[in-house]
């Protein structure tokens, strides 16, 4: 079974920043497509924030391009989500998620990305007020 955790949510204003991170294990964070996700409400559907692949290409949905970064930090096994210039439209509960490595680790594209992962977190709750 594979584990994914997220942390670093919280509250801040508009125009702030937040770094999300997301562990995980050793072979999917090297080999894998890992993804960020949010769904803003309960109720609501989820959206594609943006995934990286196995070469480190990141790739973003359209409303988050230039403000938000995915990253890896080889050192602990651990994804990153960088968060600048918030909105308040940015409120949600973000979720890392992460395709089996039998996909080969090249992530499917914004719009479909979802379709492609099979292990989620729990999420972590993060608030931009005005």
């Amino acid at each position: 079974e594979v584990h994914l955790v997220e942390s670093g949510g919280g509250s801040v204003q508009t125009g702030g920043s937040l770094r999300l991170s997301c562990s995980a294990p050793f072979d999917i964070y090297i080999r894998g497509c890992i993804g960020w996700f949010r769904r803003q409400a309960p109720g609501k559907e989820r959206e594609e924030v943006g995934s990286i692949d196995r070469d480190g290409v990141a790739t973003y949905t359209d409303s988050v391009k230039g403000r938000f970064t995915i990253s890896k930090d080889a050192a602990n096994n651990t994804l990153y989500l960088q968060m600048n210039s918030l909105k308040t439209d940015d409120t949600a509960t973000y979720y890392c998620a992460a395709a089996a490595l039998h996909s080969g680790g090249y992530c499917l594209p914004i719009g479909d990305l979802s379709n492609g992962m099979d292990y989620w977190g729990k999420g972590t709750l993060v608030t931009i007020s005005s």
